[in-house]
């Protein structure tokens, strides 16, 4: 009750992210009632479509976790802890926040689905979505209930975890629920580059075995070798895991050849949010990556069908959760930093450089991140082109 309270009176940029993640979870829930669908008419076929659904489930766990960081009443303030409201009870209204999110888009998800089945008011559309849904069976009630009740616990159990309370570090206290986080140079380049070289080894020596091993692709008619796609897993993974390291790098790149106070600041600025921001940017290219690999598995091969509505669906919520997470995360690395912005325009700081210094922390990301993102997915899509 408390929380629905809380969200009574947000503001409504709040509430807007909110709806997203709702409509996000309605994706994921209608994804999964269709492969429900299936199993019911194909008995044991169905494996391989629930594993796809685990990308857009993760992508979208990932966006709540996101705007869960973001929402303004998981902040302590002072004298909250009095009232019962500490940190640990924080975390908790936010894990039941992000319950209640999901449960609602997750509901709407199941709603859309009978009533396209036609368990509502008969068939629409004149029963165009009748096969896909597989509207002739009987829809098995228990386990629909089951698979729409993944998402909002696994969203809720990773928003408490990520909110937890941490302890303080020696020197000084912290902040519980969104603890500062160092400038100094995230550890994760190393294993990143270590990830995409392994995951390009595996998908060349994959390639050049036989297709005994292939693993159904959405809409494809034949099978893509497992080893290639393993690879390609890995070679994303390995950029994701790098990000915050290339965000760090791209801010020292700012400071080069004696930077001017445009350059200082932004670059200085990059390198404190570096883990911040660079996460998410890591998971985009990886997402880029497997677009690019997409792009090339179905058009460069002879045969290939289009991208099916469910497969579509699921591509829009993966690549929209992703960009949606990391302006979100950009959203937080603004207000992690209002109050040196305030300090720095009372000092007579002009508002230009301020934007200056943005801009140019824009432009370097792009210059680090595009080119390293377009040539490893170049690489990784190159055996599929065989």
């Amino acid at each position: 009750m408390l929380a629905l309270r809380l969200a009574r009176g947000t503001h409504p940029l709040v509430l807007l992210r909110r709806l997203l993640v709702s409509a996000a979870s309605a994706g994921v829930g209608f994804l999964l009632l269709c492969t429900l669908g299936y199993a019911v008419g194909h008995p044991g076929a169905s494996v391989l479509r629930l594993l796809w659904c685990a990308v857009p489930l993760a992508a979208t766990v990932h966006f709540a976790v996101a705007v869960a960081r973001t929402d303004p009443s998981t902040r302590p303030r002072p004298g909250l802890s009095a009232v019962g409201l500490g940190p640990a009870r924080l975390a908790a209204i936010a894990a039941a926040s992000t319950a209640v999110t999901c449960t609602l888009g997750s509901a709407i998800a199941l709603l859309v689905y009978l009533h396209l089945r036609g368990d509502l008011n008969g068939l629409p559309f004149d029963g165009a979505a009748a096969g896909l849904l597989a509207a002739d069976q009987p829809m098995p009630l228990a386990g629909a209930l089951t698979l729409l009740a993944v998402l909002p616990v696994t969203a809720s159990v990773a928003a408490g975890l990520a909110l937890r309370p941490h302890p303080p570090r020696s020197g000084g206290a912290s902040d519980p629920v969104h603890p500062e986080e160092p400038a100094a140079t995230p550890s994760g380049l190393p294993w990143g580059f270590a990830l995409v070289a392994a995951g390009l080894a595996v998908e060349t020596y994959a390639s050049r075995g036989g297709q005994g091993a292939a693993f159904p692709m959405p809409g494809h008619p034949e099978g893509t070798p497992a080893g290639v796609l393993g690879g390609w897993a890995l070679a994303a993974l390995g950029l994701a895991l790098a990000g915050p390291a290339l965000a760090h790098f791209a801010g020292r790149l700012l400071q080069l050849a004696r930077p001017g106070a445009a350059r200082l600041l932004a670059g200085r600025v990059l390198m404190a949010e570096a883990r911040r921001i660079g996460r998410p940017l890591g998971v985009v290219g990886a997402v880029a990556c497997g677009g690019i690999a997409a792009a090339t598995l179905y058009g460069d091969r002879a045969g290939a069908h289009p991208f099916g509505p469910l497969t579509g669906l699921g591509a829009a919520l993966v690549m929209s959760c992703t960009v949606a997470t990391l302006l979100t995360a950009a959203l937080e690395s603004r207000h992690a930093r209002a109050d040196t912005t305030a300090a720095l325009l009372s000092l007579g700081t002009p508002v230009s450089l301020l934007r200056a210094a943005a801009w140019l922390r824009a432009a370097a990301l792009l210059v680090v991140f595009v080119p390293l993102t377009v040539t490893i997915a170049e690489l990784a899509a190159l055996p599929l082109r065989g």
